[in-house]
């Protein structure tokens, strides 16, 4: 039996014109969402119909949304574009600067500022509201022809320093940082016309459809592949601020496509080792970190780095650390494991061991007179092939540079086994 025809889309109408701006919405909120998505779902509509709101809601879910990381997007943008009629002031009342008790004191649902910026692209905001009497006093002229910018200000300014505002704003501007990585020489070979190395095989293959005339030499060359990135990130009482900023920008690395990366992976440890790498594969970056945050139960805890780095060793460092994945280590090295516990100097040898690279993220290093004089400190630091503070923005973008820095990636000299 033939497929029945499917049915029309219709050419005029707002159903179908508000559908399609409604799916340009989800797109510039980061859905990967096409014209030929935006068609199947006005078909879909056409040929589902509707009679209750979750009708229309799920039948839009289940042509536009891909992966399960998007729902949370999707749905608060399904619910300012289709649901509040008041959705445009909502939207803005979430993104300008107000005084305090104009709005409610309620916390922004994950996905919903993302939302509200991917609707409010290209809309003129009102300027802020301010109190009577404030508008002269606001009205002040000042010079800053000779000052830094606030941008250059934030990427040094120290994490635990900011305020709420210049906090979102470094959050926004961690989203947009890369971590490049140059790729790997494989094993494995690939036929190349401008390779280094004769194929052989392929030569005499040619050879024989021939009736054993040697055609033109076959060349080939080693294939590139990309290393995994492996994060350990301590998420103790006096790394608190840094690793929620360190975990924003693991978000970032991971969801960002081209990166070069072939697999983000993501373990938060205080008291214990938790993984989060499939917490962190969530769209919305608000999301994500309430999944983390959820998962891992030891939030500004205590500190014991030589009990959860066996652990990882022991239960991980097989399945995430081969062929070459580079770790990152985000602690400040403050162990307080009990005695007769773990030997922290043992294994941070077997984790740089089984790493490629071992980069040691430490914010204590922002201090001048910095000195190595924690027993932790001292236990960590000849195991780490480079040391990067990690406290501002500034020292996030001197990762890339300890990456690829000239052999950044080769190999090293063989250490002394376990």
């Amino acid at each position: 039996m033939s497929a029945p025809p499917a049915p029309p889309v219709p050419a005029a109408g707002s159903l179908a014109r508000n559908i399609l701006l409604f799916a340009r919405a989800l797109r510039k909120a980061g859905l990967p969402v096409g014209p030929g998505q935006t068609v199947e779902a006005v078909r879909a509509v056409a040929a589902a119909g509707f009679t209750r709101r979750e009708d229309f809601y799920w039948t839009l879910h289940a042509v536009l949304v891909r992966h399960a990381r998007d729902r949370a997007v999707f749905a608060q943008v399904f619910r300012l574009f289709w649901r509040d009629p008041a959705f445009l002031e909502h939207m803005m009342s979430m993104l300008l600067p107000a005084v305090h008790g104009t709005q409610d004191d309620r916390r922004a649902v994950a996905g919903e500022k993302r939302a509200a910026e991917a609707l409010l692209d290209g809309v003129e905001r009102p300027p802020p509201v301010l109190p009577e009497g404030a508008a002269e006093e606001a009205a002040i002229e000042i010079d800053a022809r000779a000052t830094a910018s606030a941008e250059e200000r934030l990427r040094q300014l120290d994490f635990e320093q900011m305020s709420a505002a210049e906090l979102a704003a470094a959050r926004r501007m961690v989203a947009r940082l890369v971590l490049p990585v140059p790729p790997l020489a494989a094993r494995r070979t690939a036929p190349a016309p401008r390779g280094r190395a004769p194929d052989w095989r392929a030569t005499f293959r040619q050879g024989m459809r021939k009736g054993g005339e040697l055609p033109a030499l076959s060349w080939k060359m080693r294939r590139q592949r990309w290393p995994a990135l492996v994060a350990l990130c301590d998420i103790s009482g006096s790394m608190a601020t840094y690793s929620r900023m360190m975990l924003h920008f693991l978000h970032a690395v991971a969801n960002t496509p081209g990166e070069g990366w072939s697999r983000v992976h993501a373990f938060t440890f205080g008291t214990r080792l938790t993984n989060v790498t499939r917490q962190l594969q969530a769209r919305d970056a608000d999301e994500a970190l309430a999944l983390c945050g959820a998962e891992a139960q030891d939030w500004e805890g205590g500190t014991r780095i030589a009990d959860c780095l066996r652990a990882f060793n022991r239960d991980w460092a097989r399945r995430v650390t081969g062929q070459g994945a580079v770790v990152l280590l985000i602690t400040d090295g403050l162990d307080r494991s009990p005695a007769g516990g773990a030997d922290l100097s043992r294994e941070a040898r077997r984790l740089r061991l089984s790493a490629r690279r071992l980069i040691w993220v430490n914010p204590l290093l922002r201090w001048d007179g910095f000195a190595p004089r924690a027993r932790g400190i001292r236990a960590i630091l000849p195991h780490a092939d480079a040391m990067v503070a990690g406290h501002s923005l500034a020292s996030l973008e001197a990762l890339g540079a300890a990456l690829t820095a000239a052999g950044g990636l080769g190999r090293r000299p063989p250490a002394t086994k376990v």
